[in-house]
């Protein structure tokens, strides 16, 4: 499977943007999707998730109640639409999928998310 971050920008605080994780090839199996950032010096973490069956969601308790994660598997497509942006959700977003559970991700190549004071 290959997958391919858009939408990312700069933006200021207290603005939204919506990012895409377009995906191809052998998407059959995919069993979760999600997001992950990373900002300059720190770890990548988790942001939100979504199951392909039943489309479960996690979120970082950092993002609750101000990003969204979804799906259209039609699409094959997933979204994250970002609200209230704050200065500490900069970084780089990266779409990961995986095909069995705790088993490894394919990850796109990141876009950048820049939110300004």
């Amino acid at each position: 499977v290959q997958l391919v971050e858009s939408g990312g920008g700069l933006v200021q605080a207290g603005g939204s943007l919506r990012l895409s994780c377009a995906a191809s090839g052998s998407t059959f199996g995919i069993v979760i999707m999600g997001w992950y950032r990373q900002a300059p010096g720190s770890q990548r973490e988790l942001v939100a998730s979504i199951t392909s069956r039943g489309g479960v969601t996690n979120y970082a308790d950092s993002v609750k109640g101000r990003f969204t994660i979804s799906r259209d598997s039609a699409r094959k497509t997933m979204y994250l639409q970002m609200n209230s942006l704050k200065p500490e959700d900069t970084g780089v977003y990266y779409c990961s999928a995986r095909k069995t559970w705790g088993g490894p991700s394919t990850w796109g190549q990141g876009t950048q998310v820049t939110v300004s004071s």
